[in-house]
Parts: structure tokens; sequence; C-alpha cells
């Protein structure tokens, strides 16, 4: 008995050992210093989690896993520096924004977070982002961390707990809130103390001026949760998106601001941002889809229907079939002064963005991802558009969106660049991202603490998933994205057992010409049902010409993660 125990832990520590010592080799590749921009060839060698040795030429041994890096091009790993993953980029996810809670509950909203963390962080992967920063939620998000740290299916994960903040919104009035109200010097200093026992990454101010209050009179609130924060050694990102609130921010100690100030920046605040360090993330996007969602104008990008979660996506189409809600009717009748207000905002945020990099600022990319309308992992590709739009080189947003990424949190003497001894966290790309920044969707392999993936082996849809994929683009008149779920010879038949269409390319020229024809088609779930690989979905659909609403009832059959057959009853 003593020497089977002694066998299993000699094979238990052998194989730890050599996983630890597993070599990868990457030959003739193209590699770029984010820096400068500069990009050399040469071998990688990666030895476990980290690069053991980058030259010209590294003697390749039989026990190594050889990667052809011949005309490709290695990037470090991206990092996504605000994301929130308490909110799920879908319509229900800020009750203190819309209150929709009548028809999807905030309790459900955020178990359905909880319950897919995990499969949101995994999407990030899939895009090459293999750090990402959640800029602030509750307290249990400590416990997601906890989860998936060290993990090399996931990236790295650093995040704080609740928003100290001058402001609590009523719909946040909850156990375990996202955002806490403070209301002295001393309640701040002790909020950041209860957080010391979770281990937090940082400490995430949300600096709120209300109309009745002016930003100084919250000054000894921001202050006391800086000075306690410091003196526990923890940095502080503070969000002020007011010029004055943003000064007084950085007067105080803020060591990063996580969103752009919205108005145009004067020479006092360059100067007191390069004076102290500060690093800034722009955010650029999310204001602009949260009026893309409410006006109704919201239309998912190629990379939202392949990449995003499709449950909190799904959930953005519904405001077509919530029109007569109270909350939406308000909504629309908003987004004529929302849109006066992002005309004034957002080239303000743009030439902002342009004055600070050129400066020297530390500018570190952020999506502000969870927000309505800001999906996790695709909205990055947006995000770097605007960035694009604002004037940046190719080179400034690859240097924001890796080792200024790491500098935030200062983790860039671990992660960040390729260098000899950093976390072997790597993308792989087909094509060169400093002369086509399109090049970051193009990923060979990912590479994450040295173990290598394919993107298309990252995620698995699920059977629901894969049914509400196609739904998704059904609503989107996508034809491409709607037939990617299903098998090459997928079934369908009016039930039981009529046989109308075999084959997506059959399909194609009908679905296709529909989509054309009726733009204001729209497909509500109504019910679901998933038992195992057979998803049944109850619908509505309108937007058919002269045509009152279709009620139908559509069984999906999964095989081999692909929808192979569907059944419709029709009502």
């Amino acid at each position: 008995m003593r020497f089977f125990v002694l066998s299993i832990f000699l094979l238990f520590f052998m194989v730890n050992i050599n996983a630890q010592q597993q070599e990868t080799l990457i030959q003739k590749v193209n590699y770029i210093d984010v820096n400068t921009g500069e990009i050399n060839v040469g071998d990688i060698l990666i030895e476990g989690e980290r690069i053991n040795k980058i030259a010209s030429k590294i003697r390749a041994k039989k026990t190594m896993t050889l990667v052809d890096g011949n005309g490709k091009w290695l990037i470090p790993g991206l990092v996504d520096a605000h994301i929130h993953l308490f909110q799920s980029g879908g319509l229900y996810t800020r009750p203190d924004a819309i209150a929709l809670s009548h028809i999807r509950s905030y309790e459900e909203e955020r178990k359905w977070l909880v319950d897919n963390a995990g499969d949101l962080l995994q999407r990030y992967l899939k895009c090459g982002i293999t750090t990402v920063i959640d800029v602030g939620g509750p307290m249990y998000n400590y416990k997601i961390r906890d989860q998936y740290k060290g993990s090399n299916q996931h990236p790295n994960v650093f995040l704080t707990g609740p928003l100290i903040s001058t402001y609590q919104p009523k719909a946040f009035d909850i156990e375990e809130p996202p955002i806490i109200k403070i209301k002295t010097a001393e309640e701040a200093r002790e909020l950041v103390r209860k957080q010391l026992p979770y281990q937090p990454d940082f400490i995430k101010i949300w600096y709120i001026t209300l109309r009745t209050q002016t930003a100084e009179s919250n000054y000894e609130i921001v202050k006391a949760t800086i000075e306690e924060s410091h003196k526990n050694n923890l940095l502080v990102a503070v969000h002020a998106t007011q010029l004055n609130t943003a000064k007084l921010a950085i007067k105080a100690g803020a060591d990063i601001l996580v969103h752009s100030v919205e108005t145009e920046v004067d020479d006092d605040f360059l100067r007191m941002v390069k004076e102290n360090n500060v690093i800034y993330i722009p955010t650029l996007v999310v204001h602009g889809n949260y009026y893309q969602v409410f006006s109704q104008q919201f239309s998912p990008s190629k990379e939202d229907l392949a990449i995003s979660s499709p449950i909190p996506l799904g959930s953005l189409f519904d405001t077509k079939h919530l029109q007569e809600e109270q909350e939406i009717i308000e909504y629309l009748d908003y987004t004529p002064r929302m849109k006066t207000n992002l005309a004034k905002q957002n080239p303000a945020r743009n030439k902002n963005l342009k004055t600070l990099t050129d400066a020297g600022v530390v500018v570190s990319t952020g999506t502000d991802a969870g927000n309505i309308g800001t999906l996790h992992a695709s909205s990055y590709y947006q995000e770097l558009d605007e960035m694009k739009k604002s004037g940046l080189t190719n080179q400034q947003i690859l240097k924001a969106s890796t080792i200024n990424g790491a500098k935030t949190l200062g983790k860039d003497k671990e992660l960040g660049s390729i260098e000899t001894g950093k976390i072997a966290d790597l993308v792989l790309l087909n094509q060169n991202p400093i002369a086509d920044l399109d090049a970051l969707k193009d990923i060979h392999t990912v590479i994450k603490s040295g173990h290598l993936m394919s993107p298309d082996t990252i995620i698995q849809s699920t059977p629901e998933q894969l049914a509400q994929e196609q739904l998704n683009a059904y609503n989107a008149g996508d034809i491409d994205a709607f037939l990617e779920p299903y098998s090459d010879d997928v079934e369908i038949y009016n039930f039981p057992d009529k046989l109308t269409a075999k084959g997506k390319e059959v399909i194609r020229p009908n679905y296709a010409s529909m989509f054309e024809k009726l733009p204001e088609l729209h497909c509500e779930l109504v019910n679901r049902i998933v038992m195992g690989n057979t998803v049944i979905d109850q619908e509505r659909v309108t937007g058919f010409a002269n045509r009152d609403a279709m009620h139908c009832t559509a069984i999906y059959k999964i095989e081999d993660g692909k929808i192979a057959k569907v059944y419709f009853i029709y009502k």
C-alpha cells in the first residue's frame, strides 16, 4: 500500500515537473516591440508559463512544441482596462438606467452573470484579450476573480469591490450593491478597510456631482478614500468625467482616470496628469451605445454576432416588442437630447485622447463593457476603431492595448510586452497590426501563460446559445451570421415530418431575400425550453407587410455542435 501511494506521488510529481518545464518554440516569427512599433524577426522560446529566450535562431529539440511563425506576427496579449462583470451588456443589466425589472428581474440578471462569468471571460480570450480589469462591482466579484485565478483557459482578472461613491442610485439600494454611497470621510476609510481581507487589486471611486452639489463638497470623501488606499499600497481609480472633478481627483492623489473628460481639457489639466503620472482610460464608445439601444437604432457588428454572449445581445432587440412600455417611450422621447449631448461630448473626448497621447500620457484601452449596448469582448474592436478615428496611429493604439494596459495596475514587469522573463501571454496573428489594425481580428493562435489555443476552440456554444445566435442574426437581418450555427446539411421540417428544405445553400436565398425585403422583421422569443440537445422556442414574428404577427413554435435539434434539424409548428 505504501509502495502504491509512493508511486502515485512520484507520477504526480513528474507530471507537474514536466508541465512546468514544457517548452514551446515559435520559429521565424515577426515579433513587435509595442513601445516603438519596431518589428524584429526571430525565435521565441517559452518554458512553462514564461518567455525563456528570444534570439535570431534557437536550436530546436525533439521535446519542444514547434510553432511555425513564418509570415505571422506576434504581439503581447491585449488588455481591456475597464470592464464590469456585474453587468452583461444587455437591456436589463442597469435598472438604475432603465427600470425594466418587471420584464426580467434584476435578481435573475445577477444570477445569470454569476453563472456565466467563466463564459464571458473566455470570450475575451477568443479575442486575444489575455487580461481584463474589472473596475468595480459587488463583493461577490472577488469570488469570481479567485475562481479563475491562475487559469490558462481564462484571462487574468484584476478587480475591485463596490464603487466608493458620492451618490447611490435607488436601484442599487440592495444586498451586496455594486455602488455604495459614502457620507463622510471616515465612512470612506472604513469601506476601504472592509475590502482589505479580499485583497483588492485597487480601489474605485465614483466621483459624482449632482446639480445640488459642488465638486468641492465631496472632495474630502475622495481625498480620504485615496489616503486610506495608498496607506495600504492600493492604487485608486476615479470616475470623474467633469474637468473640475477630474482635477480635484488628481489633486487628491488619483492614480487612474477611468473615463474621458467630457469637455476639452486645458493646459493645467495636462500638466497635472503628466506631473502626477496619472493613467487615462478614454472609454469612447459606451455613451453612444446607450443611445443606439434606447433610440432603437442598435445594429450589432459582425464581431458582436460572432463573439459576444448571445443571451444579453438578444435582449438588446427587445425594445422592438416593448415599444408600449412607459420606460421605452420615455427614452425614445429623451434620445434627441442624448444625441445633442453626444454631438458635443464625442469630439471633445476624441480630441482629448489625441492631445494626451501625443503629450506622452499613459493611455490604456478600456471599453466599459457590461453597460447597456457595450457587449463583453466584442466591443473591444469598436473601441479600437474609435481610437483610430481620434487620430491615433496603429502603433499608439497597440501600445495602449498592451504595455499601457499592463501599466494601469503596475503589472508591466510581468505582462504587456514580449521580453525574456515575462509571462507568455501572447497572440499570434496572420497579418501585421501596425500596417492594418483589423489584423487583430485575424488570430492564428492565442497563448495564455504558455498554453496554446486556436481561437475557434476556446468557446463551444451550448444548444441554447446556438438557438439564440441564429435568432439574433435573424433580428439583425444578417444572412451569414444566421446560417453560421447550422450544419451544412441542415434539414427544415413542418412538424411532424414534412421536409421543406435541406442544406444551407438551399435555405440561403430565401432568407436573404426576406431580410432584404422586410427590414422591420422581428422575432420575439416568448418562451424557451432546453432539454439536452433540443431547444424548443415559442416565437412571435412581426414586421411582415400587410400581415398580422405570426405565432409559431420552433424545435431545434443540435448534433455535433450545430443545429442539424428544425421543426416548425405554426399556429
